[in-house]
């Protein structure tokens, strides 16, 4: 037993002394630096300590991330608080919608004080709304409000800025802490770190915001609008430059920049890097760092090969005949390349992290722009050259979609905003974002009507769906002895023979009361009197006895068969978008009056189809009535042969637009503009008279214009 212990106890001693002499020297280290190894786990990440890192860089290099102008998230989060006070609202908790229930949509815009000067952007924006049918002049009717304090401009170094805002806006009584106001800025911030600063404290109102960041703002209830110069034209504006012509869509340079780059402070690192990707051939990066005061103290090595090279291309050559536009952040996040390249079909390559596109809660960005990242800026270049022609294409012919219908001027860019809040308001009546991205666009595609694209005349084809096979005849009656015409009743009895006649309704504009049934004729179809009010728009009213997806607009004197009748209505069902009639009238500029004019002579040009004798789409007339209408004594008789209008319809021609006797009318206006108004539609782009080949009894079709 004394042996068995001894050899146990051996053993154990053995493997003590084993252990000790073969892995003692790593048991040392092991307890040495527990210690310390505890601790740099405890205090991970060190990045300025070098006994654990290796640096590469300075500590003050490391902490100021390469710029010490840039301010840090702690310094950028407090200044978004100090503006976004109430981050959180939403419109169920900061928009009261019981102001928006007896009067609908109504927006009240604040009285202009005298001694407060306006910038020429924000009177543009208060004359749009006070321009449209937005605008109520009583506060009690509003639901929204607009200040009169020009809050375009929140620089404090700028000379457009106003001071004191917080107090102005507290004095007045239906501020209400902010509550269903809406404010407009395109420029917050000032030097060096251009923050979300706006000088004073916006409380609940809803913020419109030029270069917005994601990180400011508030889904649902703020809207990102687009950053625009002073001269960005009230109303109309230019025309997008892709033209049906002016295809194929690879042009001479596949990516463009040409612009100012800044040498310090925030913006500058992603322009300063622009040139590496330049290479003189089919890509081309301009940047000029001569610009400001002092560019000479501060410039670097490439300032003056740049400056030199910067002056070789002309950016309006570039803009023209290049694919892609690479439209890089500035001092902030936007800036007025956005839209220049849209307005060129030049695809944005937007280099701007962060930012809150236009609008982006209705448009859809990604069929009309390329969205990169500022630190992948070496593979743009590969990434737009693999995208296939028939997409570039599609995106070209989206931008122009965009930019004509809500960017070309101040006028789309405010409705675009006043439409999205109130596509809030009714979110069961909103519009989808089809209607958004399709032509003709969600301003004119109003939810009032329908909100199934199927119901709207120019989604027909995406849906595979076709208007209705009746139509609704629509006579307007001037008769002035209290009794039916005899070209009235004429008309009637021709209308009703049509195979695709519904019903006729003569809408009674007289001073004497209609006359009873027994004096009106016999027909085959129902016919319905309404009483009007001896207005010429009262035609466009969206009457609840239409239920025929076509209209066909007579007026009393107007002559026609019933074959004709059957083959006007034969061609617009080819064409429900469009307008179809007889009697055409063609545009032109008066030099000698410096206004437009118009003339009925017969030729083969026409750009407005009176509604004298016209079918057309129920829809323009659900979007109410306003203009002039036509008149009966100022129509010739119509020709024998329908004319379909060049485009599609934005509303409804006038009927009987010229003078008696087919002398020239008048419209005034400015040669940049074209004919306007809900019932004078000058059909062509740009104002070009279109074209139609008349011959053989074939209707007059021309292609969509691009």
């Amino acid at each position: 037993m004394q042996t068995r212990k001894k050899y146990i106890f051996l053993t154990f001693l053995a493997s003590w002394l084993l252990l000790f002499f073969f892995g003692g020297d790593q048991l040392r280290r092991f307890a040495f630096f527990s210690r310390r190894k505890v601790e740099a786990r405890r205090n991970w990440p060190h990045w300025t300590d070098r006994s654990l890192l290796k640096s590469f860089a300075d500590p003050e290099e490391l902490l100021s991330d390469g710029d010490p102008s840039l301010p840090s998230p702690r310094e950028r989060q407090a200044a978004r608080l100090s503006v976004y006070k109430n981050s959180r609202c939403r419109m169920e908790t900061c928009f009261d919608f019981s102001r928006c229930e007896k009067h609908g949509f109504k927006v009240f815009t604040y009285p202009r004080e005298r001694d407060q000067p306006l910038s020429e952007s924000y009177s543009k924006i208060l004359t749009s709304i006070e321009r449209s049918r937005y605008y109520t002049p009583n506060p009690e009717e509003a639901c929204l409000f607009i200040l009169s304090i020009d809050t375009l401009d929140r620089d404090h170094l700028s000379g457009q800025y106003v001071r004191n805002v917080d107090e102005k806006i507290r004095s007045f009584p239906l501020w209400n802490g902010g509550r269903n106001h809406l404010i407009f800025n395109l420029y917050s911030g000032t030097w060096p770190n251009y923050t979300e600063d706006l000088g004073f404290d916006i409380g609940q109102a809803i913020l419109a915001k030029a270069s917005f960041y994601t990180e400011s703002f508030r889904p649902g209830f703020d809207i990102s609008i687009p950053l625009f110069s002073k001269d960005h034209p009230q109303r109309g504006g230019e025309k997008g430059w892709l033209y049906q012509d002016s295809i194929p869509p690879k042009k001479k340079y596949l990516l463009v920049f040409k612009g100012k780059r800044y040498l310090t402070g925030i913006g500058s690192g992603t322009r300063n890097a622009l040139h590496h990707i330049h290479n003189g051939k089919d890509i081309i990066s301009l940047t000029t760092c001569k610009h400001g005061k002092d560019w000479e103290k501060h410039k670097d090595t490439r300032c003056d090969k740049d400056n030199v090279d910067y002056e070789k291309f002309d950016y309006q050559e570039l803009l023209h005949n290049s694919t892609f536009c690479i439209v890089p952040r500035g001092r902030r996040l936007g800036s007025f390349r956005f839209l220049e390249a849209l307005q060129a079909a030049c695809i944005p390559v937007l280099l701007s992290n962060g930012w809150e596109l236009p609008f982006a809660e209705a448009i859809d960005w990604g069929k009309a722009a390329v969205v990169g990242n500022e630190r992948l800026l070496l593979q743009i270049p590969s990434a737009v050259r693999c995208i296939h022609p028939e997409r570039v294409l599609a995106f070209q012919q989206q931008t122009q979609f965009l930019w004509d219908a809500y960017f070309s001027s101040v006028d789309k860019i405010v409705h675009t905003t006043l439409e999205i809040i109130k596509d809030r308001l009714l979110p069961h009546r909103s519009r989808s974002r089809f209607l958004w991205n399709t032509l003709p666009g969600g301003l004119l595609a109003l939810p009032d009507f329908s909100t199934h694209p199927g119901d709207f005349p120019f989604y027909y084809l995406q849906h595979g769906s076709s208007p209705s096979e009746k139509f609704t005849a629509f006579i307007r009656a001037v008769s002035p002895g209290g009794a039916p015409s005899q070209p009235l009743l004429r008309l009637i009895q021709a209308v009703s023979r049509s195979q695709y006649c519904a019903q006729i309704v003569v809408l009674w504009s007289c001073e004497k009361p209609p006359p009873p049934s027994e004096k009106w004729p016999q027909s085959t179809v129902p016919v319905t009197i309404i009483q009007g009010r001896e207005k010429l728009s009262d035609r466009f009213f969206p009457y609840a006895a239409i239920q025929t997806d076509a209209v066909l607009s007579l007026d009393e004197h107007t002559s026609l068969s019933t074959s004709e009748v059957d083959f006007a209505f034969v061609v617009w069902r080819s064409f429900p978008e469009r307008i179809v009639g007889f009697p055409t009238r063609s545009h032109f500029w008066d030099p000698e009056q410096r206004r437009w004019g118009y003339t009925s002579k017969w030729t083969n040009e026409l750009s407005i189809v009176l509604t004298a004798a016209a079918f057309y789409h129920r829809y323009p007339a659900g979007e109410g009535a306003g203009g002039p209408g036509g008149s009966a004594t100022s129509c010739p008789p119509p020709r024998s042969l329908p004319q379909v209008l060049s485009q599609p319809f934005h509303g409804i021609p006038a009927g009987g637009a010229a003078g008696a006797g087919g002398r020239p009318g008048r419209l005034r206006g400015h040669p940049d503009e074209r004919p306007r108004g809900r019932r004078h539609q000058a059909a062509p782009h740009q104002g070009h008279p279109a074209k139609a080949a008349q011959g053989d009894g074939v209707p007059a079709v021309s292609p969509y214009p691009p």
